[in-house]
């Protein structure tokens, strides 16, 4: 059985949906991610997981405890917020001792688990400082000690790197990741940044509009999207519209030719049976793509001439968008990685573009 079950949840707010209907279970041990854009009811979610908000319907079961009827402080969970929410006027070890004062743990022992929550985090040397005496990612630090130490069962995260600088945001990352093994206490981890879940989670929830759009392991949710919604909300991603022309048999799936409009006829596979005559999306990634000025096509490639209407360089790498003969624009993204070349087309170059006829999904519509 899962450590923590979310069981046909449902929270309304008047006539809208905030959650709608939402199972999930999250095993023991797990770095488990809700990800969505905001509105789309992963915080909500959390909060009702929490206990500061109540569903309408439905249960959340931990250890196999229904905790309708526990308060949040009674309840084997913390959270920490993307505001820290850190007491200015106590030092690092006063924050990170106080729900244990709460708990009314005796002195030593509270010294004692202090001291181990500090030492998980890297920041023993601190605890004599301040909150304002602290960089951002400091803080963050002990806010997620002061949430281990009374050892939850699950810890959850609303957006904890949210405000931080992108470097820092990185290393933070990596330091969350290894905390989380170290610990060994179930992560639920709410953000709308695509990248963030993808590095940390064991697996991710996509939601939009109060439902789980895809559960899955994020090289699942990235290479595999189920929906049009989550293939363009997970990075960038081209998608072609079309109608299937044919499709057969291959693999315990289907190899089918779609025409669409602008491109032509583009094959693809797929892991279901998919009739003739259907509507669907291609969902292909732009790293997939190749562009030359000319492109040895192999018998088993979809192309299309073209030139280069526009191009966003990033540094190590190009976002090149070919618009085709017919009119249809593809993305196609170049590493920058030929010595003294930064970019490899201009605006207005004539070009081809391939890619595999595997290296794209089939998305039905």
């Amino acid at each position: 059985m899962a450590l923590l079950e979310i069981r046909n949840v449902t929270r309304r707010f008047g006539d809208f949906a905030a959650v709608d209907d939402v199972s999930l279970a999250i095993e023991a041990g797990e770095f488990f991610t809700l990800l969505g854009p905001s509105g789309c009811g992963k915080t909500t979610l959390l909060r009702m997981i929490a206990g500061f908000d109540l569903p309408d319907g439905g249960a959340i079961v931990l250890d196999g405890k229904d905790l309708a009827g526990d308060p949040p402080e009674r309840r084997p969970v913390r959270t920490v917020f993307q505001s820290y929410a850190l007491f200015p006027h106590m030092t690092v070890a006063g924050n990170v001792a106080f729900p244990l004062k709460m708990a009314k743990v005796g002195g030593a022992e509270t010294d004692r688990q202090v001291w181990a929550a500090l030492e998980g985090v890297q920041l023993a040397g601190k605890a004599d400082r301040y909150p304002h005496e602290l960089s951002g990612g400091q803080k963050q630090r002990v806010a997620i000690a002061r949430a281990l130490v009374t050892k939850p069962r699950v810890l959850l995260l609303d957006e904890p790197l949210a405000a931080l600088d992108a470097k820092l945001r990185e290393q933070l990352q990596l330091e969350l990741i290894n905390l989380q093994k170290d610990v060994g206490i179930t992560f639920v981890y709410v953000t709308h940044d695509q990248t963030e879940a993808l590095a940390l989670s064991h697996r991710i929830a996509v939601m939009n509009h109060g439902r789980v759009e895809q559960l899955d392991e994020p090289s699942r949710i990235y290479g595999f999207p189920r929906t049009r919604f989550v293939a363009d909300f997970i990075g960038h991603c081209n998608l072609f519209d079309g109608v299937v022309a044919a499709s057969a048999p291959s693999g315990g799936g289907s190899l089918v030719d779609l025409d669409v409009a602008g491109l032509g006829r583009i094959r693809t596979l797929t892991q279901a049976s998919v009739p003739a005559g259907s509507k669907g999306s291609v969902a292909v990634r732009p790293e997939k793509v190749r562009i030359s000025s000319s492109v040895t096509q192999g018998a088993d490639d979809n192309h299309c001439a073209g030139h280069i209407r526009d191009f966003l360089y990033m540094g190590d790498v190009t976002m090149y968008v070919v618009e085709a003969t017919g009119g249809q624009r593809v993305e196609a993204l170049l590493a920058n990685s030929e010595a003294g070349r930064t970019k490899f087309f201009e605006a207005g170059d004539a070009v081809e573009a391939a890619w595999r006829f595997d290296a794209g999904h089939f998305i039905p519509g």
